[in-house]
């Protein structure tokens, strides 16, 4: 590689992905780094998200980079403040904190005269050879449509914007939202709170144990570096990735009905009540939503401080929620647990290419990049974890690190002076789109059921082939699917 000390790089985001991408450039040599965050610490959802019971559904020894393993993590399934804490020391190890431009939010990104030309919200500006877009997915929060919502009058919040100070013991707590989140709180808070979960549609619930490790097994894992490397690729947990990962491309296939088997099995033994179990019975095929794994939600939904409401939200007063049964149910707390905006990544920054063409534009019909990383005359900007990227239950710094080895070689033909500018061709998008929608339409997300991973036009956005191949994909990039200039 050529040495060129005033070759810049711009990270957007000290998320998961943005601590990798500075660690990694400077292992290829990079120095003149600079990672751009609109908050005022680093870690991303992991930062933002402090609500009850959180936890990553991911083992923790696998939801660590594989070259930085943690042997201290309390529980098989970590919370989320230790996974904070876990980044926080990660980048003071690797000292990035000179790098990072803390409460820098991204108004404008333009390509010009071959370089990008960045301005802050706060008027900064800056320029950089090469932008890295490490803004993640789950960062713009979305906020339910429900008339009355602005006049309760009690406490409320959005689960990503927990606030602490409002007292939840013995509370009467409204709970809009049971994806992995809703769940984990209405979990933690069973035995505390007297509880509402609200429910639009049921969720299949995949059993998992949650123990925690012993000082001994601590111990062990600090003692013996393969026995801690290990524990990052546990047997169990990597066949349980690779049999999700490829039945999740066929909604009829062997695994599915695998998983159905176990998830259905997990619902008939943990509710006792028949008029209960069938609430809580979904009508589409496991995995078709994000499979939420939860070791105690039937229990803590069978609590005797706890009621699950399925019928629909007509409105919200001051005084709490009213079903369309004509029924209000009075609320002290009432918790938004209703997800975020999934399809706006870097945006709302105006992110503007060649010859003005702006990125709002080129996404009116949905976000879309090749492999995930690349999109047409956006030269040298390149997303981790972007649209069409893989989705779902495991772990996303390993994908980002695939996404990562990719990305290093097309920074890499620029470094080195070998091309100026390096983006996917608009052919090769459209081929990769044309052959993404086809497999879409035939994995499990499109099985009918409503959730996230669903675009605009009806057809999910996640990548729709096995884990494999987007391994392979990963390896290296093919230059014939790129305009260099």
């Amino acid at each position: 590689m050529v040495t060129n000390n005033k070759f810049r790089v711009a990270v957007i985001g000290a998320g998961m992905s943005g601590i990798l991408a500075a660690i990694k450039l400077r292992e290829a040599g990079i120095e003149n780094i600079v990672i751009y965050e609109k908050a005022d610490r680093i870690g991303g959802t992991w930062r933002e998200n402090t609500y009850p019971g959180l936890t990553c559904d991911v083992p923790a020894h696998s939801y660590t980079y594989s070259f930085e393993p943690y042997p201290g993590w309390s529980r098989y399934l970590a919370p989320g403040e230790e996974i904070q804490s876990y980044f926080e020391r990660v980048v003071a190890k690797y000292e990035l904190g000179k790098l990072i431009r803390f409460n820098q939010e991204l108004a404008r990104c333009e390509f010009l005269d071959g370089q990008w030309h960045l301005e802050m919200k706060n008027g900064l500006k800056d320029s950089a050879d090469f932008v890295i877009a490490a803004t993640g997915v789950l960062h713009h929060i979305k906020y339910p449509d429900i008339p009355g919502l602005a006049s309760f009058r009690g406490a409320l919040m959005h689960s990503a914007k927990w606030d602490h100070s409002v007292p939840i013991e013995g509370a009467r707590i409204g709970i809009i939202g049971n994806g992995s989140t809703g769940i984990q709180i209405v979990s933690a808070l069973a035995k505390k709170s007297k509880l509402k979960h609200f429910q639009r549609s049921a969720q299949w619930i995949m059993p998992v144990t949650n123990d925690s490790f012993t000082d001994e097994q601590k111990q062990a894992f600090e003692n013996d570096e393969t026995l801690l490397r290990n524990m990052q690729s546990e047997e169990t947990y990597v066949k349980a990735v690779m049999r999700f990962t490829d039945a999740i491309t066929d909604a009829n296939s062997c695994g599915i009905q695998e998983l159905q088997s176990i998830v259905l099995g997990n619902l008939e033994d943990s509710v006792e009540d028949p008029e209960l179990r069938e609430k809580l019975r979904p009508d589409y095929v496991v995995a078709c939503k994000r499979l939420v794994y939860s070791p105690d939600y039937y229990q803590a939904i069978q609590h005797t401080n706890s009621e699950l409401v399925t019928e629909e939200i007509e409105r919200i007063d001051a005084a709490g929620v009213w079903s369309r049964d004509g029924k209000l149910h009075e609320l002290d707390v009432l918790v938004l647990a209703t997800g975020y905006e999934v399809g706006r990544f870097i945006r709302p920054a105006e992110v503007i290419g060649r010859n003005g063409l702006k990125l709002n534009d080129v996404w009116e019909n949905g976000p879309t990049a090749y492999m995930a990383i690349s999109v047409p005359n956006f030269p040298n900007f390149a997303m981790l974890n972007g649209p069409t990227g893989p989705v779902g239950n495991f772990s996303l710094i390993d994908i980002a690190e695939h996404q990562w080895n990719y990305i290093a070689q097309l920074i890499d033909l620029v470094h080195s002076g070998a091309y100026r500018e390096v983006s996917a061709s608009e052919e090769a998008l459209d081929d990769y789109n044309t052959r993404r929608v086809q497999a879409a339409r035939n994995t499990v997300f499109a099985s009918g059921c409503s959730s996230w991973y669903i675009g605009v036009d009806g057809v999910p956005i996640t990548w729709p082939w096995s884990y494999d191949r987007f391994v392979k994909e990963m390896k290296a990039p093919k230059l014939e699917a790129f305009e260099l200039i």
